[in-house]
C-alpha cells in the first residue's frame, strides 16, 4: 500500500502554517494564559474561516466532515504553533453532537463549524476536567447515556501548561439528549479527542526539535557549535526517529477512522468507535505523545538553563508536551487499549 498526502492536503497544511506564522502565536499564548481570550478567539475565527473546525462537522450541519486525514494535517500545524484553546475538545464535540442529533446538534454544530462557538467537554473514562472551560461557549458532559450542558465552567485546577487551564465543570444541568446513541457517540468522540491530541503532540514535538536544532547550530563551546558534538547529534537523531515513527501511526489511525465513518450503514453522525479504530488511535496517541515529550526533554537539556526562562518562547512548547502526552489517554491506558484491540 502506498499512502501519501495529496497535493491538496499538503497545500492545506502549508496554508495553515503561513496563517499561524503571521499570527504571532507566542503573544496569543501569553494573553490566553493571562485570561485575555480576545486574541485567541480572533485567531480561532481565522482558523474556522480556513475550514479547520468544519472538518469534524457533517455536511448536514454546515461542515465538510468527518475528514480525519485533513483533521490530522490541521492539528499537526496547530500543535507546531501551540495554538491555545480546546482544539481537540471542539473537534470531539462535533462528533459527539452529530451522534446525538436532534435540537442540540442543530443548535451547536453550525456554530462549531463556523468558529462562532468554542466548546469543551468531559467524557466518562477520561477524567473530570474540561480544558479551557472558562473560554468556552459551552461545556458538555456525558454520564452514562445522558448528554448535559454544564451550568458553568466550575473551579480551576492546577495545570502544567498555563495556557491550557483545567476546570471541573459545575454539576447538574438539564440533559440535552439521552439514550443508547449517546454512549456510542461518546466513544467516537473520545477517539476523536485522543486522535486530535496525538496530532497536536506530534506538531509540538516537531517544533521543539526544529528550535533545538537551530539553537545548537548557534551555541558554541571550545570554539565550535555544540551541534557538531557526537552526543548531541545522537540525541537529536533519536528525537527525530521517535517523531517520524509516530507520523505513520497517526495517519494510519486517520485512515481507520475514515474507513469506520464510510463503512456501509454508518451515517455521518453514527460512527461508534470500533475496536480496530480505537486501537489504532491509541497506538498513535501513545507514540506521538511519548515522542513529543521526548522532544521536550531533549530541547530542555540541549538549551540548558535558558530553557527554563519565561522570556524564551520555547517555554510554552516545553510546558505543553507532557499535558498533551497524558490528555485523553495516558500512555499506560493507551498501551492497554492497543493490547486489548
Amino acid at each position: 500500500m502506498r499512502f501519501l498526502l495529496t497535493d491538496e492536503q499538503r497545500e492545506f497544511g502549508r496554508s495553515l502554517d503561513a496563517l499561524l506564522t503571521a499570527a504571532d502565536t507566542p503573544a496569543v499564548l501569553r494573553a490566553w494564559a493571562a485570561g485575555d481570550h480576545g486574541p485567541g478567539r480572533a485567531l480561532w475565527g481565522r482558523l474556522a474561516d480556513a475550514g479547520v473546525f468544519a472538518l469534524a462537522v457533517p455536511e448536514a450541519y454546515g461542515g465538510v466532515g468527518p475528514l480525519p486525514v485533513e483533521a490530522a494535517v490541521a492539528c499537526v500545524e496547530l500543535g507546531r504553533h501551540a495554538v491555545p484553546g480546546p482544539v481537540a475538545e471542539t473537534l470531539a464535540a462535533g462528533v459527539l453532537l452529530a451522534g446525538a442529533g436532534g435540537p442540540v446538534a442543530e443548535e451547536w454544530l453550525p456554530a462549531i463549524a463556523s468558529g462562532a462557538a468554542v466548546v469543551s467537554l468531559t467524557l466518562e473514562g477520561y477524567g473530570p476536567y474540561a480544558p479551557d472551560a472558562d473560554a468556552a461557549d459551552a461545556v458538555f458532559t456525558v454520564t452514562g447515556d445522558e448528554l448535559r450542558l454544564a451550568p458553568g465552567p466550575g473551579e480551576p485546577s492546577a495545570s502544567a501548561d498555563p495556557a491550557r487551564r483545567l476546570f471541573r465543570p459545575e454539576p447538574g444541568g438539564a440533559p440535552v439528549a439521552k439514550g443508547p446513541a449517546i454512549r456510542a457517540a461518546a466513544r467516537a468522540a473520545g477517539d476523536t479527542a485522543a486522535f486530535a491530541t496525538a496530532a497536536l503532540a506530534l506538531g509540538c514535538g516537531e517544533e521543539l526539535l526544529r528550535a533545538t536544532v537551530a539553537y545548537v547550530k548557534q551555541r558554541t563551546q571550545f570554539g565550535v557549535p555544540v551541534g557538531s558534538f557526537q552526543a548531541v547529534k545522537h540525541r537529536l537523531a533519536d528525537t527525530l526517529i521517535g517523531l517520524e515513527f509516530a507520523r505513520p501511526l497517526l495517519y494510519g489511525a486517520a485512515v481507520e477512522l475514515a474507513s469506520e465513518v464510510s463503512r456501509p450503514g454508518a451515517g455521518a453522525g453514527s460512527a461508534e468507535g470500533s475496536p480496530g479504530a480505537g486501537a489504532a488511535v491509541a497506538a498513535a496517541k501513545v507514540t506521538a505523545g511519548e515522542a513529543g515529550y521526548a522532544a521536550a526533554r531533549t530541547a530542555l537539556q540541549l538549551h540548558g538553563a535558558i530553557g527554563y526562562t519565561e522570556e524564551l518562547d520555547l517555554a510554552w512548547w516545553l510546558r505543553r508536551a507532557r499535558p498533551l502526552r497524558d490528555a485523553w489517554g495516558t500512555p499506560s491506558v493507551c498501551r492497554a487499549r492497543v493490547l486489548a484491540g
